[in-house]
């Protein structure tokens, strides 16, 4: 078979399922964990191999969200289109996301916070910040509990949550687009793209310049996520190409992690959608590794089972010991997470579709094809 010369011959190479983006995700999230291991330990060290380690992962970190989302891009631009209707679409993306976050808030909340508070139990279901950890499940994202990790570098109990709101908003972009037209009319989008690029990224960086910090905020995570969507809207127009990805890594190399452009990071999220999706569309052999989607599950648990690791620890404070010993457990739990939540929520899939014939069977409405 010669090689796919576009994004979108690379696409139909796989039918339309190619393994890379199953592997990708599971790295990604392993990432996230390699990158708090060094956060959440305090990182005093540094010399010797934890010193080397601390400096691997610190590097590795500021890319790991921006491909998270650009990958979410590509791929939730592709379950768009594939979808009959716009709310249709959306009822499925809740019904992957927010099942498996609501019990990690609850299990936090109601489990490992008693579990290791310092307050009593009694103090611990009287105080205020108990009852506010709640509204995480609404977006309102709250990073403490009482009495928890107070004895830790860092307090949070998952730090993670950052991006909820972030993630959110996406969608609300992505459904402006596809209600108002501008998803089916490309020249639109191409507007779109870049009016974004300048509100989000260039105005920003020249009225608000942090020179301390050249990581992924919440706008380079939504400029990602919309270049993902970007890529594959124009998939049959889009190279597929080693030298375009090498390209696309050297310039998010240059412009991230050597200080050449202030916050570097708010100008490469194109280069960094392209190299994710151009090695997600690799497509090596499928193993028990993907026999579910665990990497949801890790992203999400990981964080608090690190913090309780810290604590109950102590001797091992570093990040090399911090990795080694919350994977297993991670990963246990993200299993779990799988097969006991997340898949059995999307078995629930037909009942959004049964909604969606008893909705168009009323009355028209529009589509992603159309809209």
């Amino acid at each position: 078979m010669s090689k796919p010369s576009s994004i979108e011959q690379a696409l139909k190479a796989s039918d339309d399922r190619p393994s890379g983006f199953d592997y990708m995700r599971l790295l990604l999230s392993m990432g996230v964990i390699l990158a708090h291991s060094r956060l959440l330990v305090g990182s005093d060290a540094s010399a010797g191999p934890e010193g080397t380690f601390a400096s691997y992962t610190g590097n590795l970190s500021v890319f790991l969200v921006p491909m998270f989302f650009a990958l979410s891009g590509f791929l939730v631009a592709g379950s768009l289109e594939r979808s009959r209707t716009l709310p249709g679409f959306l009822a499925l993306r809740t019904l992957r996301i927010a099942p498996a976050l609501g019990v990690e808030i609850f299990l936090s909340a109601l489990l490992l916070g008693p579990l290791l508070t310092a307050y009593t139990y009694a103090d611990y279901f009287r105080d205020p910040l108990f009852y506010r950890y709640f509204l995480n499940l609404i977006g309102e994202v709250q990073y403490r509990l009482p009495g928890l990790f107070e004895s830790n570098p860092t307090t949070l109990v998952n730090g993670q949550l950052w991006t909820v709101p972030y993630e959110l908003l996406c969608y609300i972009v992505l459904s402006v687009i596809a209600l108002t037209g501008m998803y089916r009319a490309r020249g639109y989008l191409i507007i779109v793209v870049l009016a974004l690029f300048y509100l989000g990224q260039v105005l920003n960086t020249v009225v608000r310049p942090n020179l301390e910090f050249n990581g992924a905020g919440g706008s380079t995570a939504i400029m990602c996520f919309v270049a993902g969507l970007a890529l594959y809207r124009f998939r049959e127009k889009i190279p597929y190409s080693g030298w375009l990805c090498l390209a696309a890594i050297t310039f998010s190399y240059l412009t991230v992690l050597l200080p050449i452009i202030p916050n570097g990071m708010r100008f490469a999220a194109l280069p960094i959608a392209y190299f994710t999706v151009y090695l997600g569309l690799l497509n090596p052999q499928r193993n028990v590794l993907l026999s579910g989607d665990y990497s949801y599950g890790i992203y999400l648990y990981g964080f608090p089972i690190q913090q309780a690791v810290v604590q109950l620890f102590p001797a091992f404070r570093t990040p090399y010991w911090n990795f080694l010993i919350s994977v297993p457990i991670v990963v246990v739990i993200a299993v779990f997470s799988w097969w006991l939540i997340e898949k059995p929520a999307l078995g629930k899939r037909h009942l959004i579709k049964a909604a969606e014939d008893r909705w168009k069977a009323r009355a028209p409405v529009q589509t992603p094809e159309t809209v």
